[in-house]
C-alpha cells in the first residue's frame, strides 16, 4: 500500500509554548501580586485558595493598597474606582472575579 498525494494531512499543528509569549491569566497575575507583596513586606501569607478570607491572608492594610496600586499599573484599570456599585471582595475568590468582572 502506498500513500498518495490525495492523503490528507495528519500533522499536528505547531503550539505556542507555554514559555514564549504566553500571557498569564488575570488569576494568575493577581496570585502572583499577592505573593510578591507578601515577600515584600516580609509577611506570611495563608495559602490562596478562592475560599479564603481575605481578613485571615495575613496582609494588612498597607499590602492590599500596594496589591491594588501595582494591580491598576498592570492591567490599566482599578475596578474599585471604576465599578459603578460600591463592593468589597470578602474572600480571593470575591477579589479575583471582582477583577474579571470589571475587566
Amino acid at each position: 500500500m502506498t500513500l498518495s498525494a490525495s492523503t490528507p494531512n495528519l500533522a499536528v499543528p505547531e503550539q505556542e509554548s507555554c514559555a514564549e509569549g504566553a500571557q498569564p491569566s488575570l488569576r494568575e497575575r493577581i496570585l502572583a501580586r499577592f505573593h510578591q507583596v507578601a515577600a515584600d513586606q516580609e509577611k506570611t501569607i495563608a495559602p490562596l485558595t478562592d475560599e479564603l478570607v481575605l481578613l485571615e491572608s495575613g496582609l494588612d492594610s498597607l499590602c492590599f493598597a500596594i496589591i491594588v496600586a501595582t494591580l491598576e499599573d498592570e492591567l490599566g484599570y482599578d475596578p474599585f474606582t471604576e465599578a459603578e456599585d460600591v463592593f468589597f471582595p470578602v474572600t480571593l475568590g470575591d477579589f479575583v472575579r471582582f477583577y474579571e468582572r470589571v475587566r
